[in-house]
């Protein structure tokens, strides 16, 4: 039999034969293979894009059968997320520097601590939001600054 490819929490496969699924209703199954046994529950059907999200014995999987658009997509790169070039980074709101968390040269990822700025008594930790390398550092902790000063500059 052909192999059928599949996605399981984002990982590809392919499907095996042997493996007998039994329908108690539209929601509950249960799924035989190798002599063991797993009930599962359908927790969310997108047939359109071939997703579904099931619990086999209380763990949780996206499963994703991955078709002839999904290649075409992959081929044209089309999957490939788009990500943001960090330029600069400028104060969102007036404040008081509590720490930096990067040094000259780091690369950033997005979601990397970039810096902790103090405002109304509430410490904000600023994210990076793309990528890039730390070119200039224009503060230091304790630095008081306004709303839309350059506190980084990224390469």
């Amino acid at each position: 039999m052909a192999n059928r490819n599949w996605k399981i929490d984002g990982e590809e496969t392919v499907g095996i034969d042997g493996a007998v699924v039994k329908w108690e209703d539209h929601r509950y199954f249960t799924l035989s293979y190798n002599g063991q046994t797993f009930s599962g529950e359908v927790l969310e059907e997108k047939t359109e894009s071939n997703f579904l999200l099931i619990k086999l014995n209380h763990r949780v999987f996206e499963i994703r059968k991955q078709g002839e658009l999904d290649d075409l997509i992959s081929a044209m790169g089309l999957d490939i997320p788009k990500v943001r070039k960090l330029k600069e980074l400028q104060a969102p709101m007036p404040g008081r520097i509590v720490n930096i968390a990067v040094t000259i040269g780091q690369e950033l990822k997005i979601g990397d601590d970039i810096l902790s700025l103090e405002a109304m008594k509430m410490e904000n930790v600023l994210k990076a939001e793309g990528i890039g390398v730390v070119k200039e550092i224009n503060i230091k902790n304790d630095d008081v600054v306004d709303k839309g000063a350059i506190l980084i500059e990224f390469e």
